[in-house]
């Protein structure tokens, strides 16, 4: 209980601008305790992301609404929607179920746990210099060359300002990279039947994430079930 209130007191200082993850993190020594401030440090990130999301979902389905009854649809409604679809990398611009596929909650525990996985719990390298926890890659001036890059390999470690940013930058990869279909449509199956998609059931569609393809499913949902990361799901 001691330990869960320092966490907490912590949590709110923190919040209240750092953008990095705090120095304070670092000094905490027992593996259990640390585990959990780190979830409890992603945790509200990733709920505010997700209520962005959601906000982008509740205008598209406001604007078909409103569309259906009257086409001529506002400039200014008509300029947030083509944001919206060069932001998900929609082509039709009227394509309402396409929307509706990309734009959607991500859920927390699936995060989490490929946070903790992808940054070795906040302790990477690219974590500590770059806000990158899930290692994101580019091929602009905006990176860090790894430092065991292959020959002829041009990638680089995207450098983040925040890791608020590198949280948005991953659910938005999620929700619109070719990569991630499966991930899309295992979620729209799962609305669609009146279940809800957790953690656990995305964690099988993450293959492409990595190179290690199906294994990696199952570290992914194995980090979810060890820490009982349900209990961050709504």
């Amino acid at each position: 209980m001691r330990y869960l209130f320092t966490i907490l007191t912590l949590l709110a200082l923190w919040l209240q601008g750092a953008d990095k993850i705090p120095a304070w993190y670092y000094s905490i020594h027992d593996t259990k305790v640390q585990k959990e401030a780190f979830f409890r440090l992603l945790h509200p990130l990733v709920e505010k992301e997700n209520q962005k999301i959601l906000q982008e979902r509740d205008f598209v389905k406001n604007f078909f609404a409103k569309f259906s009854k009257n086409p001529l649809a506002s400039e200014e409604d008509l300029a947030k929607l083509a944001k919206i679809a060069k932001k998900y990398r929609i082509k039709k611009l009227f394509d309402k179920e396409e929307y509706l596929k990309k734009i959607d909650a991500v859920p927390v525990s699936l995060v989490l746990a490929q946070a903790a996985l992808e940054s070795g719990w906040g302790k990477s390298r690219f974590a500590k210099i770059a806000n990158n926890l899930f290692g994101e890659w580019t091929y602009g001036k905006n990176g860090i060359v790894p430092k065991n890059r292959a020959p002829g390999k041009r990638h680089k470690i995207r450098v983040f300002r925040s890791i608020e940013d590198s949280i948005a930058s991953y659910m938005l990869n999620l929700n619109r990279h070719p990569a991630y279909r499966e991930f899309r449509l295992a979620r729209v199956l799962a609305k669609k039947a009146g279940r809800k998609f957790d953690g656990l059931q995305a964690a099988m569609t993450m293959q492409r994430y990595s190179q290690l393809g199906r294994r990696y499913n199952h570290l992914v949902s194995t980090i979810i079930r060890k820490n009982r990361l349900h209990k961050f799901e709504g």
